[in-house]
């Protein structure tokens, strides 16, 4: 059986803030061009609410999401493996693409630097979608 669409996971520790935000970023913006997942290497019980307050501001509901325990299974199911801090929880296999992005974890922080730590995922995940799942339109129109 052939994939149709790549499939990306984003991990991080507790698997309630960077995570969340870049794949709700990624499923926004892939429109179904890319199936996502997260994952913490120890996960919390809830994600962080300052981070679904700046998730809803960009229209990204993050309210049914919720921490998710890094498995072998989701990251043999990856073709891209995002990581953000979780260190050497996560465990390598050949064949995949990994990335760690290093950025400010949004835990403790106001509502101001938690905007900013999304607008750094924000861009980073546009790079990431023009790479994993370019838009065929733009070829097709040429």
């Amino acid at each position: 059986m052939t994939k149709r669409v790549p499939e990306v996971l984003f991990v991080c520790v507790h698997n309630t803030g960077r995570s969340q935000m870049a794949a709700g970023l990624l499923d926004q913006l892939s429109e179904g061009r890319v199936h996502v997942r997260t994952a913490g290497s120890e996960p919390a019980d809830r994600i962080n609410p300052v981070v679904t307050e700046t998730m809803t501001e960009v229209g990204v509901d993050l309210s049914k999401e919720f921490p998710k325990p890094l498995t072998d299974e989701v990251v043999r199911a990856a073709d891209a493996v995002i990581t953000m801090g979780c260190g050497d929880a996560c465990p390598i296999y050949p064949g995949k693409r990994y990335e760690d992005w290093e950025l400010e974890d949004p835990a403790g922080k106001d509502l101001a630097t938690v905007r900013g730590i999304r607008d750094q995922i924000s861009e980073r995940v546009r790079g990431l979608l023009a790479e994993v799942a370019p838009d065929q339109s733009d070829s097709a129109a040429s």
